[in-house]
């Protein structure tokens, strides 16, 4: 299933050159398109033999839904019972006789709590023939989810970590102590029944252990490393919980099985290809970008600056997933920092653009997937009475980019492979006789 055409993807303002934006839209889609499950997914389930007894699919996470509509389009796949577990406004439908939920991301919420429930109740009792194919995605930290814990002080774990600027191997680290199903432990309440994982990276590296926080897969974090987070931190925990993150998870699961497929690697190199295409030399400086957002901008800003002469197009990529720091109540994410955060550098460059977005389509809590500046962004907040470094403060990014047409949206894409930042430096072909 293709991710629906992106023209007019980024709001339109009145900047003096279109051509840079029409080939951020292109990058964009290219990227998007080869990052999407469905293939994949088909491709290691036709490979798979599954045991005669009953079938049951449980999808979690951003891109649970498409990786669900691919398996249940894969021949010789019967499923007797399944459901899909995914972020409000990502479920696209039916699906045979999947059940298909809703719940809240980046805070669980009641139907994340039931929705959880359910599928466990689908799992529980499972015989040796039986066989759970699970399907994982980014976001399942907050949309699987079954606490240990109050859910009140779920809730505020989960908000101090996220405002903290810990990275999501921390957070994930503390979140899967705190769970029924996280840290290997939906795995063991499959058990005896086999459980054979597809999972789409969201994480630098691919930590099998990390990525949704692991529930069918054994965790090499420690109890140590745990407690260090939340003292790191400065977060205050209850006795009920400093007692949960004393108790180790599973060190192994012999009922399960995993896969992976997918990963930032792969966005950055359609990416890389769909730069060739459009005559750019691109170079991919990373995929595992993980600073904070406004450093990552002011780095690709000075990237561009330095090139601002150089005669030829060129295209400077990297994939990864940095972390915001809030000093600010306004609204934004860490794509929309990165962009604005680099228009400041490229200020006056012409034919000069840098942008980000959120490979999921939502980029922190907003309806924006990321966002675009070029040469003329600073000026036109300027004419505003717009201050960028201002707007950074107040981690306000959001309004300023609508402001100047800076905003991109795609809406739910169906997959979830972390981050992609481009500066795009275009320069037409001199001519020699």
């Amino acid at each position: 299933m293709k991710v629906s055409a992106l023209r007019g993807v980024i709001a339109k303002g009145e900047r003096r050159d279109m051509t840079l934006r029409t080939d951020a839209e292109h990058i964009l889609q290219a990227a998007l398109d080869a990052a999407l499950p469905d293939a994949t997914v088909k491709t290691v389930l036709e490979g798979e033999r599954f045991g005669l007894g009953r079938l049951i699919l449980v999808a979690v996470g951003k891109a649970a839904w498409q990786m669900a509509y691919s398996a249940h389009q894969t021949p010789g796949i019967h499923v007797d019972e399944g459901i899909v577990i995914t972020k409000y406004g990502y479920g696209k439908g039916a699906i045979g006789e999947l059940v298909i939920r809703e719940a809240g991301h980046p805070v669980p919420d009641e139907n994340t709590f039931s929705a959880t429930e359910q599928a466990i109740r689908m799992v529980s009792g499972l015989t040796k023939e039986d066989t759970v194919v699970f399907l994982l995605s980014g976001g399942g930290s907050a949309l699987f989810e079954l606490p240990l814990i109050s859910k009140e002080e779920l809730y505020y774990l989960t908000d101090r970590l996220l405002a903290s600027g810990a990275d999501i191997t921390e957070m994930n680290t503390v979140r899967k102590r705190l769970s029924k199903v996280k840290g290997g432990r939906f795995a063991q309440i499959c058990a005896p029944a086999r459980v054979f994982s597809i999972v789409l990276s969201d994480i630098i590296g691919d930590p099998l252990d990390m990525i949704a926080s692991g529930p069918a897969y054994p965790d090499a974090s420690s109890s140590e490393q745990a407690l260090a987070v939340v003292k790191k931190y400065g977060i205050a925990v209850s006795d009920l919980a400093l007692s949960c993150l004393r108790i180790e998870t599973p060190k192994r699961l012999d009922n399960a099985t995993t896969i992976v497929t997918g990963s930032v690697r792969q966005l950055c190199a359609a990416a890389e290809a769909a730069c060739k295409r459009l005559g750019y030399e691109p170079v991919v400086l990373t995929a595992s970008l993980t600073c904070t957002a406004r450093d990552a901008g002011s780095f690709l800003g000075s990237i561009a600056q330095f090139h601002a002469d150089d005669k030829r197009s060129i295209a400077y990529i990297a994939g990864g997933e940095t972390v915001v720091r809030l000093t600010g109540d306004g609204r934004g994410g860490r794509n929309q920092e990165i962009a604005l955060s680099a228009a400041e550098k490229i200020a006056g460059i012409r034919d000069c653009a840098v942008f980000s977005f959120g490979s999921d389509g939502t980029d922190g809590p907003t309806d924006a997937a990321g966002g675009y500046c070029d040469g003329d962004t600073d000026w036109m907040l300027r004419e505003q009475g717009i201050e960028i470094a201002e707007v950074l403060m107040r981690n306000d990014s959001y309004h300023a980019l609508n402001a100047c047409g800076g905003l991109i949206f795609t809406g739910p894409t169906g997959t979830n492979v972390n981050d992609l930042s481009v500066v795009l430096i275009r320069r037409e072909p001199v001519l020699t006789e």
